[in-house]
């Protein structure tokens, strides 16, 4: 009976692995990898850098939301750029934040793709509810867009932000 109950335990063990595969980016969860990690600094209004859990930095762009330029190279500073950055700034910087990364999990220029929380605050939806940005859908990382579309139309109605300030 003991040889049995070994028997049980080991293939048990075996099946978990075979379909958490602990060894994969992500696993252990059916749904999106979510994690916490420590902002070193916003490098503008919709980009971060962090601190991984395993230490290494990272820059991750938020999912869903575009805000203007202030440090692309090649581009001008854009209308309210500066606010949206300072935004960033202010409620990232230092913080801990609450990462979920998106189906497709990087960009073209290898950044991380994620939604992120702040305390109570959904950064993402922020930016584009105070008109700080505009949005941007993207599939497979599109989950989210009505929620940010719908957003961005009570933004531009109330004038708030870019939508008064920016012609366009």
């Amino acid at each position: 009976m003991r040889r049995d109950l070994v028997g049980s335990v080991v293939l048990l063990i075996v099946v978990a692995l075979l379909v958490l595969r602990p060894w994969e980016e992500g696993a252990g969860s059916r749904g999106p990898a979510k994690f916490s990690a420590r902002v070193i600094r916003a490098v503008d209004g919709d980009t971060l850098e962090v601190a991984m859990p395993s230490g290494e930095r990272e820059d991750v762009r938020l999912i869903g939301v575009d805000t203007p330029e202030t440090v692309k190279p090649g581009t001008p500073v854009q209308c309210f750029g500066p606010r949206a950055s300072a935004f960033t700034h202010r409620v990232a910087d230092g913080r801990s934040a609450r990462l979920e990364l998106g189906v497709e999990r990087r960009d073209v220029y290898g950044r991380l793709l994620a939604y992120v929380r702040i305390g109570p605050r959904f950064i993402n939806a922020t930016l584009v509810g105070r008109g700080l940005a505009r949005t941007l859908t993207i599939a497979p990382n599109d989950r989210l867009a009505p929620l940010f579309s719908r957003l961005q139309i009570e933004a531009a109605r109330a004038g708030r932000g870019l939508w008064d300030a920016c012609p366009p």
